[in-house]
């Protein structure tokens, strides 16, 4: 993808992250459609954001990286998405990882193993937890996959799925029950080169299908004792970190906030190029195009704002508590508008596959799969709200 390093912006703004990611959007964009009819993992932009130093954006200044925090990984998040919706999803979850080690939460020599990687190579990593069957922890039940112990290793066997970016991962960190007298929830930095590891071919979703989200599958893995990542007593509710649930939601949110900018930006081509014999003017000169239009932009610069203020408070280090949730599940019904919206104004030519409207909207609706998903959000809410008045 030498190409795509060609587009790294003049020397005067090498040191703006966004315009860096802005400016490799643009040419990650020229392959988006293909990878997203083939489900070939983008390996070449991921080595243009590596050889660009974005892959560190939120990595401390003392371990090689920019030091950024949520506000301009947001930004940076959500320009990538308006190129390669499926390159910023795999990069959204590696930041979400980068920014829990900068935070001190893993043990310091995984730490330092993973970030010497990340300034070496694109070591990308992510989490595996779901599996089939019992789908994401979020819905509670103790994973399949087990640990058991073997001299100075975990033995680990069992299958993950909806791994995101698995063919371009260096590292998973996998959820898995021990078999211990006393069986413990554990994470572990499994190496994807490791003996035993296999990856299937699993993701056949309708859209971000260049994600790559297979199934990864372990047989007799052998991990150090050591590379545990986090742990807990099996018979507890998994443990969710209350700040790496901030980051992941702004940044999650902010992959679909890109592909409702793309669908604005394709549409406007399309409104403002096109000229109908029988109109005589671009269809953009029809006052009912223009209320769509602008319908599209109330809903674009509330997600904007939303995303914008919650990414400030992480960074002020505010407790923002259930409104990461909130803003997720609005901003992801808002990019689903759009582009639906986008869909109604573009007519028959906005179902062409070469007009990309109807890609937007397959990206924007798989946002739903993710967990929590809306309707589990709510009902968060709704509890909390009943539990705020004593019922």
């Amino acid at each position: 993808m030498s190409g795509a390093l060609s587009a790294v912006p003049s020397p005067e703004q090498a040191s703006n992250p966004v315009a860096i990611a802005t400016a490799l959007a643009e040419v990650f964009s020229l392959t988006a459609a293909n990878h997203d009819k083939s489900g070939e993992f983008a390996a070449g932009n991921f080595e243009a954001l590596f050889k660009s130093g974005l892959l560190g954006l939120v990595t401390a200044e003392k371990d090689g990286g920019w030091g950024e925090g949520m506000e301009t990984a947001h930004a940076v998040i959500a320009a990538i998405a308006k190129g390669d919706p499926s390159t910023a999803l795999i990069l959204a979850m590696h930041y979400s990882v980068h920014a829990a080690i900068r935070r001190g939460k893993w043990p310091a020599v995984l730490a330092a193993k993973v970030l010497a990687a990340n300034n070496r190579e694109p070591a990308l990593l992510n989490n595996a937890q779901a599996e089939p069957g019992i789908g994401s922890p979020a819905h509670g039940g103790l994973p399949e996959t087990t640990a058991r112990i073997e001299g100075d290793v975990w033995v680990v066997n069992g299958r993950k799925s909806f791994v995101t970016g698995l063919p371009g991962l260096k590292w998973a960190i996998v959820l898995a029950a021990t078999t211990e007298e006393t069986p413990r929830l554990i994470q572990l930095l499994v190496p994807l080169d490791a003996p035993g590891i296999r990856s299937e071919k699993a993701w056949e979703a309708t859209g971000m299908y260049a994600t790559a989200s297979d199934d990864l599958l372990l047989e007799e893995v052998k991990v150090p004792l050591a590379d545990i990542v986090a742990e807990q007593p099996a018979d507890e509710p998994l443990r969710r970190d209350e700040a790496d649930g901030y980051n992941f939601f702004v940044l999650l949110a902010s992959v679909y906030h890109g592909v409702a900018l793309s669908a604005r930006d394709a549409l406007l081509r399309h409104l403002t190029g096109h000229v109908p014999a029988s109109l005589g003017a671009p269809l953009s000169s029809i006052p009912r195009i223009q209320e769509g239009l602008g319908q599209i932009e109330v809903l674009l610069a509330a997600n904007r704002r939303l995303l914008l203020s919650v990414a400030r408070d992480i960074d002020a280090g505010e407790r923002v508590g259930t409104d990461a949730l909130a803003v997720r599940h609005v901003v992801i019904d808002n990019a689903v508008a759009v582009t639906d919206l986008a869909l109604e104004l573009g007519g028959n030519r906005g179902l062409r596959r070469d007009y990309n409207l109807e890609r937007h909207h397959r990206d924007a609706i798989t946002a739903r799969a993710h967990a929590p998903q809306s309707h589990m959000i709510r009902t968060i809410l709704g509890r909390q709200s009943i539990k705020a008045v004593g019922g």
